[in-house]
């Protein structure tokens, strides 16, 4: 008998309502708070760090962080080495922050202020790393669109690490809407495209001192 794979929750009407927009949102998020305020912020992004080691990529293979904007990820690549760092981020105000504090860095890291849904790439990458952005896409059509993209700007045998809210996360994120993953339901979510690798959770510690639960999730792009 076939296991049953759970489909996304359905799509809730806090994101689509009439005058949501999703740019607008996080932009007030990062006026608001400091990068190191918001839930999702990590001093040390060590899960993430460890599964892009794990994929045995080189120094000059070509990595980009989706919703990386305020993230210290890039901080950790740049000091490990790899050469070819592109963060995507929807809020020109979290990439601010990003640049601030890697003054003396300039031009070792390709800013990308776009939503991810809308992103064309210019060139192919090596590996997608997405933490804590998936899980906002609560509208069916954004996540096959985030697939669609994902698809044409990775190379064939890239990786893709995607960290999204398990069944024990929380209901609600940034006052919005989420959808919660197991990893058959992302893989089922992503198409037969990406095949799933390995699997791990994370109940991560927020600033606030609440826990949240993450799957992560890595996948190579056939």
């Amino acid at each position: 008998m076939n296991k049953k794979i759970d489909r996304p929750d359905q799509d809730k009407n806090n994101q689509n309502r009439p005058g949501y927009s999703r740019k607008d949102h996080w932009e007030q998020v990062y006026s608001d708070k400091k990068s190191t305020e918001v839930s999702w912020y990590q001093q040390h992004p060590e899960r993430s760090l460890e599964l892009i080691k794990a994929t045995g990529i080189g120094m000059s293979a070509r990595i980009i962080d989706i919703g990386g904007g305020a993230s210290t990820l890039v901080d950790f690549l740049l000091e490990a080495g790899y050469k070819h760092i592109s963060v995507l981020d929807i809020s020109h105000a979290a990439i601010k922050l990003a640049k601030s504090r890697l003054v003396g860095h300039e031009g070792r890291v390709e800013w990308l202020e776009q939503d991810v849904t809308e992103f064309k790439a210019e060139r192919c990458f090596d590996l997608w790393h997405d933490r804590a952005v998936f899980h906002f896409l609560i509208d069916e059509k954004d996540r096959t669109r985030y697939a669609q993209v994902m698809l044409s700007a990775l190379n064939i045998g890239a990786h893709i690490i995607i960290a999204a809210f398990d069944d024990n996360g929380p209901k609600k994120c940034s006052g919005l809407e989420v959808v919660h993953y197991s990893p058959e339901k992302m893989s089922a979510v992503l198409g037969c495209s990406f095949q799933l690798i390995e699997t791990s959770t994370e109940n991560h510690l927020t600033p606030g001192g609440s826990s949240q639960s993450f799957v992560f999730c890595r996948f190579i792009r056939l």
